[in-house]
């Protein structure tokens, strides 16, 4: 059975002012599976090549609490205890940040973690 879901790509933007980022990570919510999640793949490296002024620890531990969120862990503090729709709404919101979500997209899936897998393989790791 398909189901629909919506996405958004987590973007680092070190300098807001300039607008330049770099696609870190993928939220997939699936409300018909009661699917919520995220993955994180951070290359320092792609970030010292963008800002080297940038401190890659403070970024890592921001991206670090958002698949806490998605998942409703503890660890990932108060936003973590609100319900699965609020968690995605709230970690997609518009933000004029270092760690900001594109547009939220939607698509159909079979299984929206295997969606969440391809969508991070496509849009955030670097082609091969």
């Amino acid at each position: 059975m398909r189901d629909s879901f919506d996405y958004a790509i987590v973007r680092i933007v070190p300098r807001v002012e300039r607008g330049e980022l770099i696609n870190a990570g993928v939220i997939v919510s699936c409300p018909t599976r009661s699917f919520l999640a995220a993955k994180i793949a951070f290359d320092p490296a792609r970030l010292a090549a963008l800002s080297p002024s940038t401190d890659p620890a403070e970024v890592e531990h921001a991206l670090d609490l958002i698949p806490l969120i998605a998942a409703g862990d503890a660890r990932g503090g108060p936003i973590s205890a609100l319900p699965r729709g609020e968690r995605f709404h709230w970690l997609v919101a518009p933000r004029s940040a270092v760690i900001q979500t594109s547009p939220v997209h939607t698509g159909i899936c079979d299984e929206p973690a295997d969606a969440l897998d391809d969508l991070v393989r496509r849009l955030v790791l670097p082609p091969r």
